[in-house]
């Protein structure tokens, strides 16, 4: 395998010199992209991402819960992240991998940096809050699956039906309008290959990358961000991959 690896590595490098992706694409194109939404009649919120071979589904549901002790008037944002064996050889059952937790970390630190859900309105009384939790279900894997679920999670949040709270308990199947969002964000996401960069890395150039580094944003700003891989970026290289991803990310916005 790891010989197999090198080949495509150094077939991948001869690629990029020609100026070159596998798939014809730009250095900083995206595959096609689909989202379907409200996939899942029983979620607050459902939608299915598809860039390219991806494919991610989210679903968004709510609970009561206690807050965190020292949020004590704040909601619980929880998101989570399955890689089912299904979707790719190399997924394994049992525990989160980590790669499952590292997907479900960036995509919820996006979702949390930006602020776009007001969590203080999920108070309900002393010692009980609302709880959303945002799950994230890999069906196929075919490259870059961080900015495949960030969108999905992104389209099912815009879906997503706040439940009817009555006594302090939800009130199933009954609903008192859609969830208040104060913006969209959206993850873009880069592969290092010596000395190119590669926006929306398929699977054979994940595997053959220096580096990887995601960009979380909104219209306005930057919120976030996740670096992968023992490469290095420079100061230049981030701020340059920062405009990429304000451009490549009011396309996805459009999507969602």
């Amino acid at each position: 395998m790891e010989i197999l690896n090198e080949l495509k590595r150094d077939n991948l490098k001869n690629l990029l010199a020609q100026g070159k992706r596998l798939d014809d694409r730009g250095f900083f194109e995206y595959r096609h992209i689909e989202v379907q939404k409200n996939v899942v009649p029983n979620a607050e919120g459902s939608a299915l991402a598809h860039i390219g071979k991806t494919q991610v589904l989210c679903g968004v549901k709510f609970d009561i819960a206690k807050p965190f002790p020292d949020r004590p008037a704040e909601g619980v944002l929880s998101t989570g992240a399955e890689l089912a064996p299904l979707a790719f050889s190399e997924f394994e059952p049992g525990p989160p991998s980590n790669e499952s937790i590292e997907l479900a970390r960036v995509v919820d630190r996006g979702i949390r940096s930006a602020n776009i859900i007001d969590l203080k309105s999920f108070y309900l009384e002393p010692e009980k809050v609302l709880a959303i939790y945002v799950d994230l279900y890999v069906i196929d894997h075919g490259g870059n699956l961080i900015d495949t679920a960030a969108l999905a999670a992104m389209a099912a949040l815009n879906e997503t039906k706040m439940p009817k709270i009555e006594e302090g308990k939800i009130i199933r199947g009954e609903y008192a309008g859609k969830l208040p969002l104060k913006g969209q964000v959206v993850t873009c996401t880069f592969a290092k290959l010596d000395s190119s960069f590669l926006l929306d890395p398929v699977l054979d150039e994940e595997k053959s990358m220096d580096a990887r580094i995601t960009f979380a944003t909104t219209p306005e700003h930057m919120c976030a961000a996740q670096k992968g891989g023992w490469g290095a970026f420079t100061k230049k290289d981030i701020m340059e991959l920062i405009d990429k991803s304000f451009e490549a990310g009011a396309k996805l916005r459009e999507l969602v």
